[in-house]
């Protein structure tokens, strides 16, 4: 998948910033308007005493291309500047967008149904009550949650599943996708996650992802340590979600054979 979203970028451009924050990792593009795109800041648990970025104070010499490419990179910090840098870049179409978060999207989506969550977002609890069964994969489990190594005897079996965007950060949502049976709706969902038709042809039925409209607005946020929802109330962001054509309230685009934007 990471190759097909660099593949997509068209443009390129001079970078202005790169900040690296506690919980979100923000890139602003030197162009008018300034462009923003933000990523989650992902950190390897060991390392064998090597940079976790090797450029550090020197990648505003580089283009926002360039800095992109750093998704291919092993380190997961240089990975997460590599996704804010592509989300700056990324050509999004706002005519398919509408102004709806992934909470209510998976709320209505998996309404009496089996749901899978991989990863722990704020609105579990909310899901559960709507949902027949829901289960949350995480690599930190929290109490109710379930290892991320029981992804595979979990996903097969839920109607629904919700991948975090991070999962394009360390490179698990190509395997996470392999274990979706054709029938489920599966949302990707986050800041991280990319506004992009290419999702849909790796197999996903709906992305919930971000704008940013006012980068200097938040990137104070993200430099004082803000969580995103922190952000989210400091403003200068939209949440925005995308359903692929054929994906209806009955099932997946890729049971129907649509999986085109």
């Amino acid at each position: 998948m990471i190759d097909t979203l660099l593949d997509g970028l068209k443009e390129d451009a001079p970078v202005r910033k790169v900040l690296v924050g506690t919980f979100w990792t923000a890139v602003v593009l030197d162009t008018d308007p300034p462009r923003c795109g933000l990523s989650s800041t992902l950190r390897d648990e060991a390392h064998d005493g090597r940079p976790a970025v090797q450029e550090a104070g020197r990648l505003l010499t580089r283009t926002a291309r360039s800095l992109a490419e750093l998704l291919r990179s092993g380190s997961l910090l240089e990975a997460s500047i590599g996704m804010a840098a592509h989300n700056a870049l990324l050509e999004v179409d706002p005519r398919p967008l509408v102004e709806a978060n992934a909470e209510e999207l998976l709320v209505q989506r998996g309404s009496g149904r089996r749901v899978a969550i991989v990863g722990h977002f704020p609105f579990v609890r909310r899901v559960r009550q709507a949902a027949e069964t829901c289960s949350v994969l995480e690599l930190r489990p929290q109490p109710g949650d379930l290892p991320a190594s029981m992804a595979a005897k979990v996903l097969p079996l839920a109607d629904v599943v919700a991948v975090t965007g991070t999962s394009l950060i360390n490179r698990t949502f190509d395997g996470l996708m392999s274990m979706c049976r054709p029938k489920a709706f599966v949302l990707v969902l986050g800041p991280s996650t990319p506004l992009t038709a290419a999702l849909f042809e790796a197999g996903v039925d709906a992305i919930s992802g971000t704008i940013v409209d006012d980068p200097q607005q938040v990137l104070l946020a993200v430099a004082q340590g803000a969580t995103f929802r922190q952000v989210k109330r400091g403003g200068g962001v939209r949440l925005l979600s995308w359903i692929a054509a054929g994906a209806d309230a009955s099932g997946s685009a890729r049971a129907l054979g649509k999986v085109g934007p």
